[in-house]
């Protein structure tokens, strides 16, 4: 028969009896490490990695964005300057119209003409645009003049007035004027295209 193993824990020292209670802990607490702390801990270092990376990417998308709306209000503004532009730059249609405005600009300044002689249009050096240029001789005083100039200015249009030349006229007080006048019109849009085609073909 076998025999009963007798064991005495308030015979054993202090020490065995201390280690003995605190089994039960410690096999718990190998339990828990092994079988819960060190898989999720893997599982959050993971999830930490991923976090990080797709902060990093919103912060990366958010750059973009920024630089969208910065590009939202440069084109506003682009787009605003060719409003502005098209206002200022009349179809070729519309250039007669534009100098017979001039003239009558002329005439209510108190101005007597005696020439106007639109000259021949040419591609200005943008490539963008037509000059047109009118060559103009009035008569009438410096106060007509300055008149006129003003009235000129309150135009929507580009008009430039160049190569101006003061004379004696038949009267007192009355000058011979004699200067250009310089404007423009845009290009359509087929004959810029046609050109742009005509340079890549060479």
């Amino acid at each position: 028969m076998a025999k009963k193993l007798n064991l005495n824990l308030q015979n054993l020292p202090p020490a065995a009896r201390i280690g003995i209670a605190l089994i039960p802990t410690i096999i718990i607490i190998v339990v828990f490490f092994f079988f819960f702390y060190k898989p999720n801990s893997e599982k959050i270092k993971k999830l930490d990695t991923e976090i990080l990376a797709q902060g990093k990417e919103i912060d990366k998308l958010e750059a973009k964005v920024a630089k969208i709306d910065i590009i939202k209000a440069r084109y506003k503004e682009l787009e605003f300057s060719l409003k502005v532009l098209a206002q200022q730059l009349p179809e070729e249609n519309e250039v007669s119209g534009l100098l017979k405005q001039i003239s009558d600009r002329a005439l209510q300044s108190g101005l007597s003409i005696n020439l106007w002689k639109p000259g021949k249009r040419s591609r200005h050096k943008s490539g963008i645009v037509f000059s047109i240029p009118v060559s103009v001789s009035m008569n009438g005083t410096y106060h007509n003049l300055g008149e006129f100039f003003s009235r000129i200015t309150s135009l929507d249009r580009i008009v430039n007035i160049m190569d101006i030349k003061l004379g004696g006229g038949q009267s007192p007080g009355q000058l011979k004027i004699t200067f250009r006048v310089l404007t423009y019109s845009a290009i359509p849009l087929d004959q810029l295209q046609k050109k742009g085609q005509g340079q890549k073909r060479r």
